[in-house]
Parts: structure tokens; C-alpha cells; sequence
């Protein structure tokens, strides 16, 4: 029976090798020893690891030439800097690495542009992230983040919120074979609500006074739609002081501006 045949920067993805567990083993010993060749074959037998990741950007990007040769890079650098010692499987180490190289990549050729400041910040964070999570065997909370890095929580969740890919409002949703819905289709128009200036002035002003943490809850649920338990799950806190945070910060701006 024919194999299926994908060709993506000229490789028959058909006849990729794929390595077993005990040939990695094998392999990585003969690269830390300095045999090169041993790393032209891990290379090669994982390169559907790298294809398995591109599948989830089939339909972000009209050139997955480019966004394969990114995910080999990350590749690469996984296989660089993997330990033998650490008792964990290739592919558990790599995969973070390669989607961290193809989010870069993305992010940097986003139309969409972050700051410079927040973009550093990102890389800090994803690579301590990255870091705390081999050593851990589990994602890093916020908090712990916050304090190995000395910044605030919200500066923490700020910095990933930036990592996240951007979609188009013309990103279709739901097809049933018919008539596509859209993104957009889906978001309310709120273009019909009128404010006086006076009244956005006193809620600007109601804001710069609240605490850090406040701040961040209130604008998290009323101007992204985040709910309680995702801003617990981020700030590494429970819920119910979530709720006290939410709820303090609205008293504080009803006083304001009523």
C-alpha cells in the first residue's frame, strides 16, 4: 500500500524514520561524545515531532515551509541542551521548545505589535516557565514566577496574555456544511452604547486609584470576560479572594463617580 506523500521544504514526510526510545538513548550518548553524525539522526527522527506540532496552524499561516524550519530550530535546541539524567522522555522536554520557537516566530511577524518591553519581559518569564517545569515536572503557578523574578503577579499574566496568538475576526468557527459562522458573528455590538466624557474621565480616574491587584481583576472581568476561577487559576489565589478583589475594587469606584 502507497504511503501518503506530504512534501514540505522538499522532505517526503513518508519517509521519515522514527525512532524508538532505546535508539535516542543510543544516539544522545554518541552526540554528548561528540559524534555529529548521531545528531544529523536525531535530527531526522523527529521530524514528524515537529509536524505533529504544525498540524494546530494548518489554518493560521499560508507558509508552513517557514513555520517548519522555525520548529526545527526549536528542534535543534532541544536536542542541544537535553540531559540523559533528567529521566524524562525526549519528546516531553522538546515539545515546549519547539512550540516556544514557532509562538516567537509568530508573535514577531504578528501584525498585531507589543511593546519591547513586554516582549523581554515574555521571554523571561516563558524561559524561567520553561525552566520550573522541567525541574518540577509541572507547570510553575504565577506566583511562584512573581516571586522568582521580582515583579508583580499581573505583570507575570500580562507578559504570557502576550504570548498568545492573535485571530482574526474572519477565523471560521463552526461549518456544518453550509453557511460558515465567523468569529465575528459571534461578537456583540456594543457601538450603540454612549458615554459622556465625563462619565469615561471618572472611570479613568476611579481605576488609577485602585491597587494593583484590583485593577487587574476588574479590567480581567469586565473588559476581557475572564471569570473568577481563570483569575484564580493565574494569580495562584482562591477564588473567594478573587471575589473580595472584584468586589472591593467596584466600591471603591462607586464612590468615585456616583
Amino acid at each position: 500500500m502507497a504511503r501518503h506523500k506530504v512534501e514540505i521544504c522538499g522532505v517526503n514526510t513518508a519517509d521519515i524514520k522514527v525512532l524508538n526510545n532505546e535508539e535516542m538513548i543510543l544516539l544522545f550518548q554518541e552526540y554528548q561524545k561528540g559524534n555529529q553524525q548521531a545528531k544529523e539522526e536525531l535530527i531526522a527522527g523527529n521530524l514528524k515531532l515537529v509536524l505533529s506540532i504544525l498540524r494546530k496552524y494548518n489554518n493560521r499561516t499560508d507558509n508552513m515551509d517557514d513555520l517548519f524550519q522555525v520548529g526545527c530550530i526549536g528542534l535543534i535546541k532541544a536536542i542541544d541542551n537535553f540531559d540523559l539524567a533528567h529521566e524524562v522522555k525526549f519528546s516531553t522536554y522538546a515539545v515546549p521548545m519547539i512550540l516556544g520557537e514557532i509562538k516567537r516566530y509568530l508573535r514577531d511577524n504578528n501584525s498585531v505589535r507589543i511593546a519591547r518591553s513586554i516582549k523581554d519581559l515574555a521571554y523571561k518569564v516563558s524561559k524561567l516557565k520553561e525552566q520550573l517545569t522541567m525541574e518540577f515536572g509541572k507547570e510553575p503557578s504565577v506566583s511562584l514566577l512573581s516571586e522568582k523574578l521580582g515583579i508583580a503577579e499581573y505583570e507575570v499574566v500580562m507578559a504570557l496574555d502576550s504570548l498568545k496568538e492573535s485571530i482574526s475576526m474572519f477565523e471560521p468557527i463552526y461549518n456544518d456544511g453550509g453557511d460558515v459562522i465567523y468569529l465575528c458573528d459571534q461578537l456583540e455590538d456594543k457601538t450603540g452604547k454612549n458615554y459622556s466624557w465625563e462619565d469615561r474621565l471618572s472611570l479613568k480616574e476611579a481605576l488609577g486609584l485602585l491597587k494593583e491587584k484590583e485593577r487587574y481583576v476588574i479590567q480581567s472581568r469586565y473588559l476581557y470576560g475572564k471569570t473568577q476561577m481563570e483569575l484564580s487559576e493565574e494569580l495562584g489565589i482562591s477564588q473567594a479572594q478573587i471575589s473580595r478583589l472584584e468586589k472591593s475594587g467596584i466600591d471603591r469606584i462607586k464612590k468615585k463617580i456616583l
